[in-house]
């Protein structure tokens, strides 16, 4: 997906992928930064680590409390920080710059890809991990009018609930399968990953053709077990390759200083995961 963003840009970059052992994150976002890298991304688990190992955090880095994006800068001749991208040679003072590109990924996928309108709309969310946590509290933020969170451990859910309270006391939460219809299902989970994983919903207490839009985070297969349930439904349905797609989209932005070449990047996404 990055290289593909970056070839149409004409850029002579390339995006690399290296294994971290959480144990050795910090050194190696100070490598990176040392070596004159543009930036990083990160994924699971050092997302949550970032946030206390990079220089300076971005508003949206500081408000979901993660970090999936940095950017390197340094310091101009004039005092004024920028992205390394716009040195010839490199800087004598260095930072790293931690952004969040997941939660608007989010709610940019259920626009485009699902055609949901979040504002005003019911949500059953399942799944209050890492992934839950950053939807649930970015739906909120988008003025849903319900949340209602279901997750294993009842004490994970009941904190995200508490958090979205606190956040945005004018949005309704609950916890537990909600009574009635609503607008959109929403799988955080990673069941779906695997040929026999569980649905992620228990249908006994939430009928699947009660939700207008289903949306699964899993995109590896293209379509789970819990997608062919909701088609079966009659629902609205989607997987998260546009939510994968639109945080690297954003991400590239913030090295390059350019507009993401989108449809490039997706195809190549597309290429990548489903060959």
């Amino acid at each position: 997906m990055q290289n593909a963003g970056l070839a149409a840009l004409g850029l002579n970059w390339r995006y690399l992928a290296c294994e971290v052992h959480p144990d050795d994150l910090r050194a190696a976002i100070k490598g990176a930064q040392a070596m004159s890298f543009i930036g990083l991304n990160l994924t699971v688990p050092h997302k949550l680590l970032a946030v206390d190992m990079v220089d300076l955090l971005d508003d949206s880095a500081r408000s979901w409390g993660a970090v999936n994006t940095i950017r390197f800068e340094g310091q101009d001749g004039h005092g004024v920080w920028r992205s390394l991208r716009e040195f010839t040679e490199a800087p004598c003072q260095t930072r790293s710059h931690g952004f969040n590109t997941d939660a608007d990924a989010i709610a940019r996928s259920l626009r485009e890809d699902l055609g949901v309108e979040l504002r005003g709309a019911r949500v059953l969310l399942l799944g209050a991990g890492g992934a839950g946590r950053t939807a649930a509290l970015k739906l909120a933020a988008q003025r849903v009018a319900e949340v209602c969170l279901v997750n294993r451990t009842r004490s994970k859910a009941g904190a995200v609930a508490d958090e979205i309270r606190q956040r945005s006391p004018e949005v309704k939460v609950t916890l537990g399968y909600p009574e009635g219809p609503v607008d959109l299902v929403l799988n955080a989970t990673s069941l779906g990953l695997k040929a026999d994983d569980p649905l992620p919903i228990d249908e006994r207490q939430f009928p699947l053709g009660r939700a207008g839009a289903v949306y699964d985070m899993v995109y590896r297969p293209a379509e789970t077990t819990f997608l062919k349930a909701a088609k079966a439904a009659g629902c609205r349905s989607a997987n998260g390759l546009g939510m994968l797609l639109y945080q690297g989209a954003a991400a590239l932005e913030l090295w390059t200083g350019q507009t993401a070449p989108v449809e490039d990047m997706r195809r190549g996404l597309e290429r990548n995961v489903y060959g």
